[in-house]
């Protein structure tokens, strides 16, 4: 596994020249939050769809 700098590095080298930094910033937290999602997934902290249309279900009442 890559270092967080080096995964940062090879986003921002992925993006185009004239990408604002508002752009690579939402790139980076894109790809963070898609990297967070993973581990959840990995470590068993997600939930089934049975389970979380219980869960919302659970709000309407």
């Amino acid at each position: 596994m890559s270092s967080a700098k080096e995964a940062m590095i090879g986003i921002i080298g992925r993006q185009p020249d004239d990408s604002s930094y508002d752009e690579i910033l939402r790139e980076l937290a894109f790809a963070r939050m898609v990297q967070r999602g993973l581990d959840d997934a990995d470590a068993g902290r997600t939930l089934s769809d049975d389970d979380m249309k219980r869960k919302m279900d659970s709000w309407q009442k």
